[in-house]
């Protein structure tokens, strides 16, 4: 059923089974699957109706040919009257239409013959010269090249198996969400309306093949076709300009598949309210978040640095920390970003002066009437007594003027400014602008989390609350281990899935630390670059953990994925961590080679699982084993589809393995060797771990030498006796390359 309201209204006169509530419906997963649009498969059927006139035409064209050349009269070799078979006739138009010239079959033909062939041959030239030019129209007929387009992108939706994010819009705020998961390797499918938007996301660098296409998402069929009905839709994000179409990819999701996360982006209160009608949908307003940025800062501008920090994109850096003054605030346009930041700087008791061109406005004593691109309306709001001064319109000249207008009055101003489009963040740069206002990035920031690791959403809900010399110690904390680069952050499950080890440990009646859980193996080792953010253990909820904190498993499950007996622990960490960090086997029995480790696994003394090991989406307590990769695609494969069970850190891959995967790099080696007679060139692939540096790399590529074997047509040279002392002086002897 495509219809949301057939849905809706199926489920009120069928309702569920009380035993089969909250489980997933495979079937009716399976069937809303198949539920594709005709369009997906009514290619052939166009090409055939577009084809329809030339085909006959040809038809009739070698008809008639064919029986005329069976009708002339003709010649054997002994001068005896002799007519061509309808067999004859089709072969020898066969191959003279087609230009293919083989001759005259089987005897020469008569003059009568002759005349009917020429004819029959510009006839034919003819009918395909009709034909060709009809094909060739249909070929770049936008009707056709459509059909092509959902036919093929139906069919990647259809072979994705992972989980995979369905992005409805494709605008700047789809855009910069795009680049992230992409740098995560979480796989995600795009639908917009504009063509031009989706010929743009073909051009970007992403790492791998994203299917995407041109359709409007507010008809249920069309996020159906974009795998709304796949299983491995794992989450669906409407960020359209539109709050219209965002309610409609909520509803039509809400419906057809109940219990699938929902994230949309609502500008209206209005719509807010309808959106909640429908589960319980994620709902983002970019000015109201910013507002409430803009408010922590004002608070505490540590706990602002900390967020911007956590949530940043992998290839970011550290923000600056953000400290607007109090006093009198100028809001230098009305509008729904005006009135939000308004709205929140008078609840911290702030005094705002505002300006705006509407007249309907002009009954408010607080607002200042006019343009504020006119000096004469600016120095009417005094900026000389302001503080701080906020340009807030929906046009990026207008701001630029009025802060550089605003500047000349009082350079001490605090700017705050709104930047509708990215390519002129180098303008705004060029103006100091103290706190740019980027929706599509705040957006992205918020969204992110949600995905990849709702862990940490909750995490970064909560800082507000525990003040600013808190969020000041941890952010030092982070500083000291991971400086301006952006912190990884992963989760732990202490479970009896992911951490058997560290259960026969408790069960030993034996404790154990955070400090303890995050040291070296051995005594005396060194701390691990890594901070607990949150334990979540039951109802109990911990901030920042310090190292004295004892863990314990927990009896029922408190996560989303309802999981049971799990304790999670969210933790950030430094790059350095992954030079320690390596995978662990589980208990999980995948083929000989991974029943073998996890046999191998299950004989570690209960003394030796007492480390932190991570690097995919949850951590694993135990000791460090090589995982087999069939095992780990198995194990992903059976988690696909259960968001927000299994997040994505970023950094790291999709797959659920522990190690953290090396970059790899393709490099053309040319060798030549004169003493041996070797010269040949080499496509090698290199692997760099993460704690290998570029200069490190290269020295293995330099130290590169040819297989000591004997190849065909290279005949070695001996060993001389420089080679000889080269051999004897060991490994500590310079290199020769």
């Amino acid at each position: 059923m495509s219809s949301p309201l057939l849905v809706f209204l199926q489920q009120l006169i069928e309702p569920e089974p009380e035993e089969r509530r909250g489980r997933p419906r495979e079937r009716d997963r399976a069937r809303l699957a198949q539920s594709v649009p005709g369009q997906a498969t009514s290619t052939i059927f166009l090409v055939l109706r577009r084809l329809r006139a030339p085909l006959i035409v040809l038809i009739v064209i070698y008809a008639i040919t064919v029986l005329g050349l069976t009708l002339m009269p003709g010649v054997d070799a002994a001068g005896r009257p002799w007519k061509m078979s309808i067999f004859h006739a089709f072969y020898f138009m066969s191959y003279t239409a087609t230009t293919i010239g083989f001759g005259e079959i089987p005897y020469a033909f008569s003059d009568a013959q002759r005349m009917w062939v020429t004819f029959s041959i510009y006839l034919t030239v003819i009918g395909w010269a009709y034909a060709i030019g009809t094909m060739l129209a249909m070929l770049q007929d936008r009707s056709f090249r459509q059909a092509l387009a959902v036919r093929r992108f139906a069919s990647r939706v259809r072979a994705l198996k992972e989980p995979f994010v369905l992005v409805a819009g494709y605008g700047r705020a789809g855009r910069r969400l795009a680049r992230s998961l992409d740098a995560i390797d979480r796989r995600f499918v795009v639908v917009d309306v504009a063509q031009d938007r989706i010929d743009e996301l073909a051009l970007e660098p992403f790492r791998v093949d994203v299917p995407a296409l041109a359709i409007d998402a507010r008809n249920p069929d069309h996020l159906l076709l974009a795998g709304l009905g796949n299983p491995a839709c794992a989450t669906v994000v409407a960020l359209t300009g539109d709050d219209e179409v965002n309610l409609a990819v909520t509803m039509a999701a809400a419906l057809q598949r109940p219990g699938l996360p929902v994230i949309a982006r609502a500008e209206s209160p209005v719509v807010v309210e309808r959106m909640r009608a429908f589960g319980d949908p994620v709902v983002v307003n970019p000015f109201d978040l910013y507002g409430d940025y803009l408010r922590i800062a004002l608070r505490a501008p540590s706990s602002l640095q900390l967020i911007e920090w956590i949530a940043a994109d992998p290839q970011a850096s550290r923000p600056p920390l953000r400290t607007p003054p109090r006093g009198r605030w100028i809001v230098c346009g009305y509008g729904r970003f005006g009135t939000e930041v308004a709205a929140d700087l008078r609840a911290e008791g702030l005094e705002v002066t505002v300006i705006e061109a509407a007249e309907a406005t002009a009954d408010d004593p607080a607002i200042i009437t006019g343009s504020v691109t006119e000096s004469d309306v600016l120095a009417s709001a005094r900026p000389q007594d302001a503080v701080a001064l906020v340009a807030a319109t929906d046009n990026d000249t207008t701001n630029l003027s009025v802060i550089a207008e605003a500047r000349k009055l009082n350079p001490a101003l605090y700017i705050v400014a709104r930047q509708n489009q990215p390519p002129n963040a180098p303008l705004f740069r060029a103006v100091r602008v103290d706190f740019a206002m980027i929706a599509s990035q705040i957006l992205a920031h918020e969204i992110l989390p949600i995905i990849t690791a709702p862990l940490l959403a909750r995490f970064l809900a909560a800082v507000p609350g525990e003040g600013d010399a808190w969020a000041a110690a941890l952010v030092a904390r982070l500083d000291a281990l991971c400086g301006e680069r952006v912190p990884s952050c992963w989760r732990v499950r202490l479970d009896a899935e992911d951490a058997p080890a560290l259960l026969r440990w408790f069960a030993a009646k034996r404790t154990l630390t955070i400090g303890e859980l995050l040291r070296e193996r051995g005594e005396g080792g060194s701390a691990i670059a890594a901070v607990p953010l949150m334990l979540v253990r039951g109802s109990e909820t911990v901030l920042a953990p310090g190292d004295a904190v004892a863990l314990a498993p927990a009896t029922r499950s408190c996560s989303p994925a309802g999981r049971r007996g799990a304790a999670r622990a969210q933790l950030c960490r430094s790059d350095a961590t992954r030079d320690w960090c390596s995978s662990a086997a589980t208990r999980r029995r995948a083929g000989s080679g991974a029943g073998s480790r996890a046999r191998k696994a299950e004989r570690i003394p209960d003394g030796e699982a007492t480390q932190v090991l991570h690097s995919g989406d949850d951590a694993r307590l135990c000791r460090p084993e090589r995982v087999d990769a069939s095992a780990e695609r198995r194990t992903e494969r059976a988690s696909a589809g259960r968001f927000p069970h299994r997040p994505h850190p970023p950094g790291n891959r999709t797959r659920a393995s522990m190690a953290l995967k090396a970059t790899v790099f393709k490099a053309d080696l040319s060798v030549a060797d004169i003493d041996r007679g070797y010269y040949r060139d080499h496509a090698l692939t290199l692997a760099r771990h993460p704690s290998e540096t570029d200069e490190r790399m290269m020295v293995r590529l330099l130290a590169f030498r040819a297989p000591r074997r004997r190849r065909a047509g290279v005949r070695p040279r001996p060993p001389s006796a420089e080679d000889e002392a080269d051999r004897a002086a060991g490994p500590d002897r310079r290199c020769r390359t």
